[in-house]
C-alpha cells in the first residue's frame, strides 16, 4: 500500500499523520522533504505514530509552502485558452514551446483543503474549476508524491488580456488541495485518471474525465524548469495543468459543489 500523509487540526494545533495515525507533534512536512525521494518512505516507517488521526482535515501543506502552477500542458487547455481570449498564436506558441508556462499560485496559508470553501471573484462573471494532478517535490527537486488540486480560474479576466493571468488565478480561496499526499514515483502517476464533477442543488451540471497520460510534457520536465533558478528548501507543490474545461456556456455559482478526483484521492469543496 502507498504511504499516505494527511494534516489535521488538533487541540494542540496542526499535526501530520501517516496512514491514519498521528506523527510526533513537532514533525513538519518541510523536514520530511529534506530527505531524498527513495529514502522518505523508509524514514516515515521508522518514526513512531500514535492514536487515530480523527481531527478535521487541513490542506496537506504548511503555511510557508509555495504552490506553483503549469499552464497549457494539455491540448484541451490550449483550446480553452484560445476560445476565451480569441487569440490563437499566443497559446499555440505556449503549447509547442520548449519552455513550459509556470506561474505562482498560492502560499500554503491561502490554500484551502477538503471540505472547505473555494471562492469565485466578485469582479468576474465567468468562473470555472480546473481539476489537476498536483505533484510534491522535495528540496532536491525530486518528485515524491501527489495530491488532488483545484486551480480556480476567472476565465473572463484571463481572456481579456494574457497579462491578467495573476488576477484570474491568484486570490483568496482560489487554490484547493487535498485531502492528503500519496507518496509515489512519477512513473506511477502517468496513468492516473482525473475526474471532475460539479453539482448544483443536488443535480450534476457538469462531468468530465481525462488522464495524466494526456499531458504533453513529462512531470519531471515541469519540475526541472521550476527549479532552475529557484530554491525550495522546504519542498514545493506544482499544479500540472488541466485537461478538463467546462464549455463556454458554463460558469460556477455560489453553493455549487466541486469534486476533483485524481487516482484514489477525492477533493470536494463548496463554492462560496
Amino acid at each position: 500500500m502507498p504511504v499516505y500523509l494527511t494534516r489535521h487540526q488538533t487541540a494542540g494545533g496542526a499535526r501530520w499523520a501517516v496512514d491514519g495515525r498521528y506523527l510526533p507533534a513537532r514533525l513538519s512536512l518541510g523536514l520530511l522533504l529534506e530527505f531524498e525521494a527513495d529514502a522518505l518512505p523508509r524514514v516515515l516507517g521508522s518514526i513512531p505514530a500514535e492514536g487515530t488521526a480523527d481531527g478535521m482535515l487541513l490542506p496537506p501543506l504548511e503555511p510557508d509552502h509555495e504552490v506553483w502552477a503549469s499552464g497549457v500542458t494539455y491540448l484541451r487547455s490550449r483550446e480553452a485558452r484560445m476560445a476565451e481570449s480569441g487569440t490563437k498564436d499566443v497559446y499555440d506558441k505556449v503549447y509547442d514551446a520548449e519552455r513550459p508556462e509556470l506561474f505562482f499560485k498560492s502560499l500554503g496559508r491561502r490554500a484551502v483543503g477538503h471540505g472547505q470553501k473555494v471562492r469565485i471573484r466578485v469582479d468576474s462573471a465567468w468562473n470555472v474549476p480546473e481539476p489537476e494532478l498536483v505533484v510534491v517535490a522535495n528540496r532536491h527537486g525530486q518528485i515524491v508524491g501527489y495530491t488532488s488540486g483545484n486551480d480556480m480560474s476567472s476565465r473572463d479576466i484571463e481572456g481579456a488580456n494574457p497579462l491578467y493571468l495573476p488576477q484570474a488565478k491568484v486570490y483568496d480561496g482560489s487554490c484547493s488541495l487535498g485531502p492528503g499526499i500519496v507518496l509515489a514515483h512519477p512513473d506511477e502517476m502517468r496513468e492516473l485518471a482525473i475526474e471532475l464533477a460539479i453539482a448544483r442543488a443536488g443535480e450534476t451540471v457538469f462531468e468530465g474525465q481525462t488522464a495524466v497520460s494526456q499531458m504533453k510534457r513529462p512531470l519531471e520536465e515541469l519540475v526541472s524548469y521550476l527549479e532552475r533558478e529557484l530554491e525550495f528548501p522546504a519542498g514545493v507543490f506544482l499544479m500540472t495543468g488541466t485537461g478538463i474545461v467546462p464549455g463556454e456556456d458554463f460558469t460556477l455559482q455560489r453553493g455549487d459543489t466541486v469534486k476533483v478526483t485524481v487516482g484514489e484521492l477525492t477533493l470536494e469543496n463548496e463554492v462560496g
